[in-house]
């Protein structure tokens, strides 16, 4: 009988906002403080297993494979590897389940897998110039090729609500609901302090739908999408080991179920998730009905609604503390920082039974994981 891979001891930075509190941290010293920490409480745990792999997402960081940068600094030992995965806003998310499915066919027994964005010390880029002509400095890189839709992230969510019909109140609605829920909710269990960041910082209190809905739009004078009701660029990280059941027994952990990928219509990316939920859900024979708690990366209010309108979900199962509206979005490690939310609210004595995560990529793509509370 192949393994059961389970994640257990879930950790986090402070989510930081982009030039603040984290902008002198490389990608490689967001992870490395975390990767040390996973390790610390396995070990305090009884968990004597050696480090098979570090598997990192990162979307923007310098090459030169930061997951192994990051084992090193951590102090794991030159003899534990490490390889870094880019698939764009769920990175951290395919990071895991590339470790989860490695754990499953007994290839190896214990990884640590997550996700990393610096976006403070991202690397300028730029495309070689044409002769004679200066070189163009690029932001993203392409989504999509010539002949496809290529939007930018804010510019889709602005056309992905006028198509669904997504009114400016109601994203603005959703977006106080995340404030809110962030506001109220006590996260440093999860959290390993970065210096003296202990907090994310860009939660705020008294986010109401009145002050939101003051906002100017972001991205056109037409559009609905505003800084309030979108995430906001952020530096974080965030890791969770993942080992097979019979290694973790004893121990607060939520068994993999199965995961899935797939790609959408470039033109929309925030519905990405639709058929990657939808592929997963019929992989492992549940329904939407019997889930208990959704984490979607909250990218834009627009993308969240038009997913839950889409597989009609229960609205009061998303985010159920606030998600990247309130505490904002380090791209390659928003995967990993769901299934960290996830790990805190279902492993609580009252926590739902089955969890699932989702993100919407750019150029239309969408990853989603079902987890399960082991009893």
């Amino acid at each position: 009988m192949s393994p059961v891979p389970v994640l257990v001891a879930p950790r986090r930075t402070p989510i930081g906002n982009a030039g603040h509190g984290l902008a002198d941290r490389t990608v490689a010293e967001l992870a490395a403080p975390v990767l040390r920490e996973v390790v610390s409480s396995l070990r305090a745990a009884g968990v004597g297993a050696e480090v098979d792999d570090v598997v990192l997402g990162n979307c923007l960081g310098p090459g030169g494979d930061p997951a192994r940068i990051a084992a090193l600094l951590a102090g794991l030992g030159e003899h534990v590897p490490g390889v870094t995965v880019d698939r764009q806003c769920g990175s951290g998310l395919d990071a895991v389940m590339q470790a989860a499915l490695r754990v499953r066919s007994g290839a190896d027994e214990l990884i640590l897998a997550g996700g990393v964005e610096s976006a403070s010390t991202a690397p300028w880029r730029y495309w070689p110039p044409d002769a004679g002509a200066e070189p163009v400095r690029y932001t993203r890189a392409p989504f999509a090729p010539p002949g496809f839709p290529d939007p930018d992230m804010g510019a889709a969510a602005d056309d992905l609500a006028r198509v669904r019909g997504i009114s400016r109140e109601r994203q603005d609605a959703y977006a106080a609901r995340s404030h809110t829920l962030a506001a109220a909710a006590d996260f440093s269990a999860e959290i390993v302090p970065i210096g003296a960041v202990q907090r994310d910082e860009r939660i705020r209190t008294g986010m109401t739908q009145a002050r939101l809905a003051r906002l100017r739009p972001s991205f056109g004078a037409e559009g609905t999408a505003t800084a309030g009701n979108s995430c906001g660029i952020s530096d974080g990280a965030a890791v969770l080991a993942v080992t097979s059941e019979s290694l973790a027994a004893g121990l607060p952990a939520l068994r993999i179920l199965g995961s899935a990928v797939a790609g959408s219509d470039p033109a929309y990316p925030g519905l990405g998730p639709v058929p990657a939920i939808r592929k997963l859900l019929k992989r492992t024979g549940f329904e939407v009905a019997d889930l208990g708690i959704v984490e979607i990366t909250e990218a834009f209010a627009t993308v969240v609604l038009a997913v839950s309108d889409e597989l009609g979900l229960d609205e009061s199962l998303l985010c159920p503390q606030g998600g990247a509206i309130a505490m904002g979005h380090p791209w390659g490690a928003s995967g990993a920082i769901l299934l960290v939310r996830l790990a805190s609210q279902m492993l609580r004595a009252d926590g739902p039974r089955l969890g699932l995560a989702a993100c919407a990529i750019g150029g239309g793509q969408g990853i989603a994981m079902l987890v399960e509370r082991v009893s």
